[in-house]
């Protein structure tokens, strides 16, 4: 089962897609997600956001100001500025 994931900027998208694992920096520390997460709401802190595709792909952007969101398998995460690695 995979995880559904959007990272946004103020200017773009970032990315999109399938994931088995994001692991992101919030202002109370990191937090891991994957499909079938309880829903969350947080502050997203300067750092990196580390996606692993399903085939283990991995893929890393660096964020700061925003907020993610966890809705059943969807992720979001929107920040001020952001841009991959």
């Amino acid at each position: 089962m995979a995880l559904t994931v959007t990272l946004v900027s103020a200017e773009a998208e970032v990315w999109s897609g399938e994931a088995s694992l994001v692991v992101a920096k919030t202002v109370e520390g990191e937090i891991g997600f994957m499909a079938g997460h309880e829903p969350v709401l947080a502050i997203l802190a300067e750092g990196q956001v580390r996606i692993t595709q399903p085939g283990g792909e991995k893929i890393v952007a660096n964020a700061q100001d925003g907020f993610l969101s966890m809705e059943g398998d969807e992720l979001t995460i929107v920040a001020g500025n952001a841009a991959l690695a």
